[in-house]
């Protein structure tokens, strides 16, 4: 059974760096695009950024580039979101996707149960 499972949240300052992870069971990680969401409270859910099954491709949100950077370990079934400069209104709970493309929530098959992120002084 294919299982993602976030990790690397916490409460950070702002300004601040947070590395989340997400491990996937049940299925080869190189198959497919991996996708990082997230959702604050009272909000939609955004797609923060995305990567291609072998890494030639990645996109995101505007509000993060320049800030957060995806990767991926194929050989780990691990994905990655280094994020940087955070700021309070990256405070959301992030969630890894796993088979799709792009940052429509509508677009990816697998998610993740989060992880929460809190950026605040």
């Amino acid at each position: 059974q294919l299982q993602l499972v976030e990790s690397g949240g916490g409460l950070v300052q702002p300004g601040g760096s947070l590395k989340l992870s997400c491990t996937l069971s049940g299925e080869s990680l190189g198959k497919y695009g991996v996708g990082w969401f997230r959702q604050a409270p009272g909000k939609e859910r955004e797609g923060v950024s995305c990567i291609n099954n072998i890494s030639t491709n990645k996109k995101y949100l505007n509000a993060v580039n320049g800030r957060f950077t995806i990767s991926r370990d194929n050989g780990k079934n691990m994905a990655y979101l280094q994020m940087t400069n955070l700021k309070p209104e990256d405070t959301a709970t992030y969630y890894c996707a796993f088979k799709g493309w792009g940052l429509e929530v509508a677009a990816w098959e697998y998610w993740g149960q989060g992880t929460q992120v809190t950026v605040s002084s």
